[in-house]
């Protein structure tokens, strides 16, 4: 399997099973819409709500983390793995599964590595969340 394509169930190069589906920066949505819109019926007005309650929960697991013990650590991470899954924010929470191991292990090296990994992809998220709840009409695609 390469890095750049990663399916739901199977193992990338650190042994962990991905959710979702993605590939390349380039290529991919960093929110899953389809999963977001089975999620909430299609509900426009809820997607917005998830996107910002998945923003502040977001938010409030990386004050847990800053600091924080390994057990704590891994218990903060489990909820982002939880939060991220329900928008579709498969690097989030994979980003988050790695964290989680990683935390449960004590090791900081990985420890440092899965942390850097998680706060890149969650700030990628939060970005496109917020460049999508500021542009309402953007993403008012026909079909849905």
């Amino acid at each position: 399997m390469t890095a750049s394509s990663v399916r739901a169930g199977e193992a990338d190069r650190d042994g962990s099973t991905a959710i979702g589906e993605f590939s390349d920066i380039g290529e991919r949505n960093i929110i899953d819409d389809e999963h977001l819109g089975r999620m909430t019926l299609g509900d426009r007005r809820l997607e917005r709500e998830d996107l910002q309650i998945f923003v502040r929960q977001s938010a409030v697991m990386f004050e847990r983390i800053a600091g924080g013990e390994p057990a704590v650590i891994a218990a903060a991470a489990h909820t982002l793995i939880g939060s991220a899954r329900g928008v579709g924010a498969w690097r989030v929470a994979h980003a988050a599964e790695r964290l989680e191991r990683a935390g449960a292990d004590c090791s900081d090296g990985t420890l440092c590595e899965a942390l850097a990994e998680l706060k890149a992809a969650s700030l990628e998220a939060s970005a496109a969340i917020a460049a999508r709840l500021s542009e309402p009409l953007r993403w008012a695609s026909p079909g849905r």
